[in-house]
């Protein structure tokens, strides 16, 4: 029987009594997907799978989501790292909030680990929103942001990594998303700007992006809205990627590999766009505020 076990009383959940390397049953996938929306960030332990079992995990909640940095386009995206330090995942972020329709959710997998680090922070955004005050909450219902992927490449860029940023940035144009996110199955509103990619609120002078912006990219910081995971070989992490932002910490210098999938669940349960208070969606932002890169 699927059981799923608190790990704090604000955010993410052991699961026991499933194993990821067999088929799972509609009843289970919705157990599943129900613990998701219950706890936001659920953990696996000693699920020693494959590729290939992991992707097929994934594909019972949607369609699974080529990451734009796949050059090989495989769904399986390899993190393996030695020196993490400065590299996007210490940073609280949502995957890939650049895009028009980002993912889901997420799927991480341990394959190597360091002997000691390498943990990986969660926040409820839910509750990040809570805890505003009533006024800031209504400005931020009313507010739009642009979301961009120049910031995370230049930061892979600068440690090493072999992007083309001009091609990327032609690729992936800047998008606009609500500040303040309505999950399309809870009803929920989360707080949905990240520091890896939100670069202004629009609408707002530079110095109104100066005073505002750092407060909300602050507000996750609180502990009472945090998980930490304490990774182990064949340990996978599932994540709802709307109310939620993450944090891995970059403490260790051996080498960890980590193996992710993203993915986008059916349309009949969300379209994909982020939807903000009233149904309002990037396209209803200010037309004359939406061209301008703010860096």
């Amino acid at each position: 029987m699927i059981e799923f076990h608190p790990v704090t009383a604000n955010i993410g959940a052991e699961v026991t009594g499933i194993d990821l390397a067999k088929p799972l049953d509609e009843e289970q996938v919705q157990i599943v997907r129900q613990g998701l929306l219950d706890h936001y960030v659920l953990f696996f332990r000693d699920q020693h799978i494959d590729d290939a079992q992991h992707e097929a995990f994934a594909m019972n909640f949607g369609t699974l989501d080529i990451p734009k940095m796949n050059v090989d386009g495989g769904a399986i995206h390899v993190l393996d790292q030695t020196a993490p330090k400065g590299e996007g995942g210490d940073s609280w972020h949502s995957d890939n909030t650049f895009m028009k329709r980002p993912p889901t959710g997420s799927l991480l997998r341990a394959v190597i680990l360091p002997e000691v680090g390498g943990d990986t922070n969660w926040a409820n955004m839910y509750m990040v929103y809570d805890s505003l005050a009533p006024w800031l909450q209504r400005l931020c219902d009313e507010l739009y942001a642009e979301h961009d992927l120049t910031m995370s490449i230049t930061k892979a860029i600068d440690k090493g990594h072999r992007f083309d940023l001009r091609e990327m940035q032609d690729k992936n144009p800047p998008q606009i998303h609500p500040v303040v996110r309505v999950h399309p199955e809870t009803g929920r509103k989360a707080l949905y700007v990240n520091r890896s990619s939100v670069t202004r609120l629009i609408g707002l002078s530079r110095r109104e992006n100066e005073a505002i912006l750092p407060l909300l990219f602050d507000a996750v910081r609180d502990p009472q809205f945090q998980v930490r995971l304490k990774w182990r070989v064949g340990t996978l992490a599932f994540w709802d990627n709307r109310p939620t932002q993450h944090y891995a910490v970059a403490d260790y210098t051996q080498r960890r590999k980590m193996h992710r999938v993203t993915f986008m669940a059916p349309t009949d349960l969300d379209s994909g766009v982020p939807t903000g208070p009233g149904g309002v969606t990037g396209e209803d932002a200010p037309a004359e505020a939406k061209a301008a890169r703010y860096l």
